[in-house]
């Protein structure tokens, strides 16, 4: 069974890349950060993303490093414990320069937010009511 994710991201510039998952809050793990690539630590001990410069990435793959400006192949979401922690983290991905992304419609029991990373990866933060999960 996994006890761990970790999600790789091409990106342009490492260095602008690393700063602005900073600002959202998040820490970079130095052991695994180098000039091609850099940790991004978003829950201890459980999910990372391994920022990795585009050539770098390529070197993982046979296929076309995908154009993620003009392209999405996944949408990244990540849970939050509360619909204010959405807001905040989104709010924060905003100030450090995502862009929106398609909003998902408004529910009752669930509130997200969707933004572009500076290299056009997608995420949404999410928050689901736990009573309307369980069936309540």
């Amino acid at each position: 069974m996994a006890s761990s994710i970790f999600i790789n991201l091409p990106v342009h510039d490492l260095d602008r890349s690393k700063e602005f998952y900073r600002r959202l809050g998040f820490t970079i793990n130095e052991q695994f950060t180098d000039e091609n690539a850099s940790c991004v630590v978003l829950r201890e001990d459980s999910i990372f993303v391994m920022l990795l410069t585009r050539p770098f990435f390529g070197t993982f793959t046979h296929k076309e490093v995908a154009d993620t400006d003009r392209t999405a192949g996944v949408i990244n979401a990540l849970s939050m414990d509360s619909r204010e922690e959405v807001d905040e983290l989104a709010d924060r991905a905003m100030a450090a320069g995502a862009k929106p992304s398609k909003q998902s419609p408004e529910i009752e029991s669930m509130h997200g937010r969707t933004f572009q990373d500076p290299d056009g990866n997608l995420w949404e933060v999410f928050w689901m009511d736990p009573a309307a999960m369980q069936g309540e």
